[in-house]
């Protein structure tokens, strides 16, 4: 009997595939700009283990006297991914008309960002025995929070105050917002009956910033809320961007079917060095 091999069977049981680097194509997704990537992982059962240690205490000692022995504690996080995936279909016709390939690529990629800062920020717990997809930040339990931030930045200064205590580094944090939360920051104003807003005239095309740290605005953030997120103290997994064609799979109606697929997933092990606050 003969062997049954790619380069001798037809397309149909080969179709091509490609794959693009996250980083150059997806590189608007959140998951990739405000996390510390661990490692790259395939399969829903497999998990990326990640080793973090709880420090223990040191203290002052006398010259000479016995030192206690510290007790800190050896931990694990672990990152539970699941892939999501985008199938389109259309004519032979349509496929091959002018600038239709390169539109369908960017339409791919925009739905695949879309999904994947949806899934990072506001997916909800999945329910036990289920591990994932994974809870996103928004809906993250032990995160610090503070609410009905109004008239002034004075809650979003504790806040961050609060995440530093617990050893968010500045250097890496990022503000994520909700389009109307920036919004209505800036119309916070310094005094009644005053057009000058907290944040400044908002005129110059400068780089958004709160309280000195970057500013990323996404629709996908839950309305009136925001994120302070230290990168890293969020590990993700990301796989890279698959895009497979194939010319055979719609055979009998003369179609073209195009597929995208994405990995990821993320853990936070000290939730605490995330703060998250609502705008009222």
């Amino acid at each position: 009997m003969t062997t049954l091999t790619t380069p001798t069977s037809a397309a149909a049981w080969r179709p091509d595939q490609f794959t693009y680097e996250p980083q150059q194509v997806l590189a608007d997704a959140l998951i990739l700009s405000t996390t510390t990537q661990a490692g790259v992982i395939e399969g829903d059962q497999p998990v990326i283990r990640v080793a973090y240690c709880v420090d223990d205490a040191a203290a002052f000692v006398d010259e000479g006297d016995e030192i206690d022995e510290g007790d800190p504690t050896l931990n694990e996080a672990l990152i539970y991914t699941r892939k999501f995936a985008q199938l389109v279909r259309l004519s032979n016709e349509q496929y091959r008309q002018k600038m239709t390939p390169e539109e369908l690529s960017r339409s791919v990629a925009r739905a695949m960002i879309t999904k994947a800062d949806n899934a990072f920020l506001a997916q909800v717990a999945p329910t036990s025995p289920a591990t994932a997809p994974v809870a996103g930040l928004l809906a993250t339990t032990g995160i610090a929070s503070q609410t009905g931030v109004a008239t002034n930045l004075d809650k979003l200064i504790d806040l961050e105050a609060t995440v530093r205590a617990n050893g968010a580094l500045r250097d890496t944090s990022v503000w994520v917002l909700a389009p109307d939360t920036w919004a209505g920051l800036r119309k916070l104003k310094t005094e009644t009956a005053s057009n000058i807003g907290i944040l400044g005239a908002g005129t110059e095309n400068a780089e958004p910033r709160l309280l000195s740290i970057p500013v990323v605005i996404n629709s996908q953030m839950t309305t009136k809320t925001g994120l302070l997120i230290d990168k890293a103290a969020v590990l993700s997994a990301v796989s890279d961007l698959l895009i497979a064609t194939s010319d055979q799979q719609y055979f009998s109606s003369d179609s073209v079917g195009i597929r995208a697929t994405w990995r990821t997933g993320h853990v936070v092990p000290r939730p605490n060095r995330i703060g998250k606050f609502t705008l009222t």
